[in-house]
């Protein structure tokens, strides 16, 4: 039974799969990928969220969180299904970048 729907960021994905043979194997898989660790993550989120911007949903934040992007082409990228002007673009990327 599903008891909550909720995008997460990959950071958070391996602390929830567990520690059984299908969870190793699915944290093999997201190492592949240039992940932050989880409490980066989490400050991430944190402060995309903090900008307000109506525009920026929970599954937007988590996609940029996962890919961290720094400049506007990498963000557009990513977010392909929202237009940002470049007021909220620079403000996102001036987060993001230092994450990286």
């Amino acid at each position: 039974m599903i008891k909550e729907s909720r995008p997460v960021v990959m950071a958070e994905v391996v602390r929830l799969v567990g520690d059984s043979d299908k969870g190793e194997d699915i944290k093999k898989f997201v190492k592949n990928f240039d992940v932050l660790d989880f409490e980066k993550a989490k400050e991430l989120t944190e402060e995309l969220k903090g900008l307000d911007l109506i525009k920026l949903k929970d599954e937007h934040i988590v996609k940029i969180v996962d890919f961290v992007p720094t400049d506007a082409a990498e963000l557009n990228k990513v977010i392909i299904e929202v237009s940002l002007d470049q007021d909220e673009v620079n403000k996102i990327l001036e987060i993001t970048k230092k994450y990286r």
